[in-house]
């Protein structure tokens, strides 16, 4: 059993459990990787203002997410095909969240479907939604989402296109004989190909089964993506999706302030601060240095939330202080998930607290409402 004393250590397990083709998945970016590195790197820079003597006996860490009080300002992101990643992933994970009180999203490509999903837990439930060339599916996907009663759609914006992530065609995701060298690489782990190979199928895009069918498979997915994202969608076809969703609407995917003011006039309760883990545009600015200027432009109109580069508790604190309202983990919970499936993930909300605690008590809080930037230090 591994030791895991810090959020960090789950990646360093996760490589070692799992098939490269999937790590590599999961861990790389676009292009040369210059925003993936970013967005941990300008998160990790970020100076906090040591206090002392502030009377921190009582530290809240709830806060309000969307209208609803949680434990944490956090929720567990939305992952594609996550139940590659330990058997029926996303069930493991949205159960790790329920316990702690926290919304989990499910990806439009996850494995498991919003049915699935529901059945295995009662909790807080938000879907994630692709921008789909057939709109007609679209709508049948946000009805069930409606009946699986999940509380906010997760609008991701900025994939019109898949970007260029040449790690996967390196190391078998995609690229020529994609499906021989998976398996062989499945056949060196033998512990995830008992636990996801056989026991975890099966192996179809839960919610594209209407569509794929029920033998749809990894092939699919990769196919899926690059031909049935719509580059044609506009602000205006918002008003489409609000009509068919009369819950709170996030958009995902917002790096520029004046993106964010027509996601807001578009109808949007929410907004998340995002460059979707550096894995569409590299060059794109990190979440850390866009997001101050975007919660000064809307943060008093909606909420904000962000996500790229978040690892550690410390990590959600900074994004606090930068304008967030509440933060999106991805990568993190991947990780953890692949190292002790809902387990793994539960303790990694767990130490994600116990950081967070650690740095409010050091930098001379009470509460999350009193996370700003006074607790940065300048420059």
């Amino acid at each position: 059993m591994a030791i895991v004393s810090s959020p960090l250590d789950f990646r360093r397990t996760a490589r070692s459990r799992l098939p490269r083709f999937l790590f590599e998945y999961a861990d790389g970016g676009a292009g040369a990787e210059m925003t993936l590195r970013a967005n941990v790197d300008d998160l990790q820079r970020i100076g906090l203002r040591q206090r002392v003597l502030r009377d921190v006996a009582d530290i809240d860490l709830s806060a309000n997410l969307l209208g609803a009080r949680r434990p944490l300002p956090l929720a567990l992101g939305p992952i594609g095909i996550g139940g590659m990643f330990r058997r029926r992933g996303e069930l493991q994970a949205a159960r790790a969240a329920t316990a702690a009180g926290l919304p989990f999203t499910l990806s439009t490509v996850g494995l498991c479907s919003l049915q699935e999903v529901r059945a295995a837990t009662s909790g807080p439930l938000w879907f994630q939604l692709y921008v789909i060339r057939d709109r007609a599916f679209m709508a049948d996907l946000i009805a069930t989402a409606k009946t699986q009663g999940a509380e906010a759609l997760v609008f991701t914006v900025d994939m019109p296109v898949p970007g260029s992530r040449y790690r996967d065609a390196h190391a078998g995701m995609a690229g020529p004989h994609a499906p021989l060298r998976r398996l062989a690489q499945a056949i060196g782990r033998p512990g995830w190909a008992w636990d996801v190979g056989l026991r975890g199928r099966p192996h179809q895009l839960g919610n594209l089964a209407p569509v794929l069918g029920q033998a749809s498979g990894m092939s699919d997915y990769m196919g899926w993506l690059g031909a049935n994202f719509d580059p044609s969608i506009a602000w205006a076809d918002i008003g489409w999706l609000r009509a068919a969703w009369d819950g709170p609407l996030i958009i995902k995917g917002v790096l520029d302030p004046d993106d964010a003011r027509a996601a807001v006039d578009a109808g949007a309760d929410a907004i998340v601060v995002s460059n979707h883990g550096g894995r569409q545009l590299d060059g794109a600015s990190s979440t850390a240095k866009a997001l101050p200027a975007i919660a000064d432009a809307v943060g008093e109109r909606v909420a904000v939330l962000a996500d790229s580069g978040v690892r550690t508790g410390l990590d959600v604190v900074r994004m606090l202080a930068l304008g967030a309202d509440g933060v999106l983990l991805g990568r993190a919970w991947l990780y953890a998930l692949a190292t002790d499936g809902e387990t793994g993930v539960a303790t990694l909300i767990a130490l994600i607290e116990k950081e967070m605690r650690v740095a409010m008590a050091l930098t001379g809080v009470n509460s999350i409402a009193q996370i700003d930037r006074s607790i940065l230090l300048e420059g």
